[in-house]
């Protein structure tokens, strides 16, 4: 990790990092005995089909708690459980399994979201896969990988335009009328668009198999912890209208600028 967003901190970045990794594997061993088995799940909306499992307060509750005993002085935003001094220095933005819809099918296309805001910006992010023991780590000067095949670091590709691009959003589904239609641009122009990932989309642009994801309605927990992951690979990543994308909403990622700059023109374009 990059020292300099931690610089006067009490903490060091050594312990942050050992920290973060406590987590991730917390949170894993909380999680892993719920996959595949025939766990509760509960509807999290009104309107549609939002599932919230056992595995996910379960997971959330043990990193909060966590985090409580070592950092009491820091502020906790989780999926399930709400936020805690938001305002605080040092907040952790927590997402216990982001892809639940794969995680109830039994697809491990899913993982734990651990992200460390320092007066609000993502300093910190890691994408923990505990049943296929991989983890994603960035802090946006680097990124790295860590499973099965060892560990190396990671490096987003390059792509020239769009019409050479592989392209992935979790489903046109989840995005409104209005933005599907726009998201329909994109498809027409890459060279091959694909569904599903969830947070693996992101982990998988900054690996260098794929040069963009496009996606729309996401909360802060769902992208805080990939921004660091995807701009320390060499990624860029941005709402549709080209700011930060940390508060969520419509999100643009890609490996390349040059596909950045494309889909962010078409996203925006008024006579496409």
């Amino acid at each position: 990790m990059h020292a300099a967003p931690f610089q006067g901190s009490a903490v060091t970045v050594i312990d942050f990092t050992a920290f973060i990794g406590r987590l991730a594997t917390s949170s894993g061993e909380t999680i892993l005995p719920f996959f595949r088995t025939s766990l509760l799940v509960d509807n999290k909306s009104t309107s549609d089909f939002d599932p919230v499992t056992e595995a996910d307060r379960a997971a959330e509750a043990v990193m909060r708690r966590l985090i409580k005993a070592n950092f009491p002085q820091h502020g906790i935003v989780g999926e399930e459980f709400g936020s805690e001094r938001e305002d605080a220095e040092y907040v952790w933005v927590l997402d216990p399994i982001d892809g639940t819809k794969s995680f109830i099918a039994g697809f491990p296309i899913w993982g734990t979201l651990i992200a460390l805001l320092h007066k609000g910006t993502p300093v910190f992010g890691m994408m923990h896969q505990p049943y296929i023991g991989e983890r994603f780590s960035g802090d946006s000067g680097s990124a790295h990988y860590s499973g099965p095949s060892g560990e190396r670091k990671l490096s987003v590709r390059r792509c020239a335009s769009l019409q050479e691009a592989t392209s992935y959003t979790t489903s046109p589904l989840l995005m409104k009328a209005g933005d599907r239609e726009i998201f329909g641009r994109i498809e027409k122009e890459v060279r091959l668009s694909r569904y599903g990932g969830d947070c693996y989309s992101y982990c998988m642009l900054a690996a260098g198999h794929l040069d963009l994801v496009v996606e729309t309605e996401l909360k802060p927990y769902d992208i805080a912890a990939l921004i660091p992951i995807i701009t320390g690979a060499g990624g860029v990543v941005t709402n549709w209208e080209g700011k930060p994308a940390q508060s969520g909403g419509r999100i643009v990622a890609a490996g390349d600028a040059r596909v950045h700059e494309a889909a962010l023109k078409l996203l925006n374009s008024q006579d496409a």
